[in-house]
């Protein structure tokens, strides 16, 4: 069977993580309806606008395919991504999914001008912790975590990646810099870093 990651392209950018699966050798599909995500085997949600993205899945019926969805599989959100993937978002404007026990803060880390690189550590698995520079576009902060949620990256104190089963959240965008880790250790077999839900 061939392994199709999905990518929702409904707002926001989705092409650098099409280009990044294709760059570690794996087929990827734009996720716009039901039955997308039905010939996916993983998804990515992308970084954008988070309300928009949120109005649209509610617009395209996407909503509870996505939550159904990633009961079972492999779920990646950057950024906005991120946020909707939470339970509780700090702007009324978005119906988040609850797919993580989180708080979030939109636009933590200012406004768009103020976009950098920063600093991040990664630790995942008892491996060896290491040292990433990636973008934060407009980033989300994490106010809170629940129970079952473990913290695979940081930006100083804060945690700006978390993992919990079969799902992984990124305040940073991987993909603008070509940092294809979080990627390989979601949805690439071969890598030291990959993980399937057995469920």
């Amino acid at each position: 069977m061939v392994i199709k990651i999905g990518v929702l392209e409904l707002q926001g950018g989705y092409a650098l993580h099409h280009n990044l699966l294709k760059k570690i050798g794996l087929n990827s599909l734009p996720v716009k309806s039901g039955d997308d995500l039905k010939q996916s085997n993983g998804l990515i949600i992308p970084g954008g606008e988070s309300t928009t993205l949120s109005l649209l899945m509610t617009k395209y019926n996407l909503r509870e395919s996505i939550i159904k969805f990633a009961k079972h599989n492999p779920v990646l959100g950057t950024c906005a991504g991120l946020i909707l993937m939470s339970k509780d978002v700090d702007d009324q404007r978005v119906d988040p999914l609850g797919l993580f026990d989180l708080s979030i803060s939109r636009n933590a880390y200012g406004r768009q001008i103020y976009s950098s690189k920063k600093r991040i550590f990664f630790q995942y698995d008892q491996a060896k912790e290491i040292e990433l520079h990636s973008t934060f576009i407009r980033a989300p902060k994490i106010n809170y975590i629940g129970e079952n949620i473990n913290i695979v990256a940081r930006h100083g104190n804060l945690p700006v990646a978390i993992f919990s089963k079969n799902l992984l959240g990124l305040s940073f965008h991987p993909e603008i810099d070509g940092i294809d880790i979080f990627h390989k250790m979601m949805f690439d077999k071969t890598s030291k870093f990959y993980y399937k839900n057995v469920n």
